[in-house]
């Protein structure tokens, strides 16, 4: 059995953040959230890190932590391309918004012959989160069925102060598996709780404490990447025609259309760990000071390289 790799996810634009955020600096030695990731999940066993990037950012990217971490771990670069898309469409001429998470992944279709796990650049998961998952896919393979995992979070451990998140809202069955996922795009604090809304917020509806969410921190098998590509196709017809500049094709939804065919499983990994991020500028003050508490309590060195 191969062993798991870890893509992680950091070609997004940063536009409510105002900058390239999964390259911003949150502790005094310099480390970025992925370098924090990266040091979790070569604890629990990984041993390469596969950067999805767009090109224009290489050189920056590199500098930031790529050439840092090739020290550690074995690196590869996949590239996402707002053109690489199948022949007979044409990107809208407006659109600058990568196709999402889906799209982002195929991109790596010539890299992986293995399980992987996927994560967010910008997102803080906790080094349970990187345990669990890594021992699942080191344990499981497809059968009759794909087997898949993802690691979920109690909603209100992943919320901001500072404005809206996207969550993929989880139903979970008895047996601990993923029923559905729904993307919601616009999730705020609301009145004590969290709620959600749809229409730029003349309506808002409520969602319960304890609600189960993915953060997007998902493994797969090889198989998956065959199959966001038999989909792809079917979401760009779409999408162009209903929402040309924004649409997006999200890992999530690739997810729910197995599981709808009755071709999937995905085991859900709880985690009670509080999720931290840069959705926003004024997130980063609190980041900052949970990986200030967190060396202080003795789960990171103060350098996580050495003499880094």
């Amino acid at each position: 059995m191969k062993k798991p790799v870890l893509v992680i996810m950091a070609a997004g634009m940063g536009s409510r953040y105002g900058g390239l955020k999964q390259i911003d600096p949150v502790d005094e030695q310099g480390h970025i959230i992925m370098d924090f990731s990266i040091f979790d999940a070569k604890r629990a066993g990984f041993e390469k890190v596969i950067f999805i990037i767009k090109k224009e950012n290489e050189e920056d990217f590199k500098e930031a932590i790529g050439d840092r971490i090739e020290k550690v771990v074995d690196v590869a670069y996949a590239f996402q391309d707002l053109h690489n898309i199948p022949d007979g469409y044409e990107v809208p001429a407006e659109r600058v918004k990568p196709w999402g998470t889906a799209h982002a992944v195929l991109s790596c279709k010539d890299l992986i012959d293995g399980p992987f796990a996927v994560i967010n650049a910008d997102d803080y998961y906790g080094r349970d989160a990187f345990q669990k998952i890594y021992d699942y896919l080191s344990t499981h393979e497809d059968d009759e069925k794909y087997r898949y995992t993802m690691v979920g979070y109690q909603l209100e451990n992943t919320l901001t102060e500072n404005g809206h998140v996207a969550r993929g809202i989880c139903e979970i069955n008895e047996a601990g598996e993923l029923v559905s996922v729904t993307e919601r795009t616009r999730i705020e604090k609301r009145d004590g709780g969290a709620a959600f809304t749809e229409d730029d917020g003349a309506t808002w509806t409520s969602l319960p404490k304890g609600t189960v969410v993915s953060m997007n921190m998902w493994g797969f098998t090889a198989g998956f990447l065959g199959e966001i590509e038999n989909g792809f196709e079917a979401f760009l017809k779409e999408g162009l025609k209903n929402n040309p500049l924004k649409c997006e094709y999200f890992l999530p939804t690739v997810v729910s259309n197995l599981l709808a065919q009755n071709k999937a499983t995905v085991s859900v990994l709880t985690s009670s760990d509080k999720w931290y991020g840069v959705t926003y500028k004024e997130d980063k003050p609190v980041v900052e000071q949970a990986i200030k508490d967190f060396k202080a309590a003795g789960f990171y060195p103060e350098k996580l390289w050495g003499d880094n």
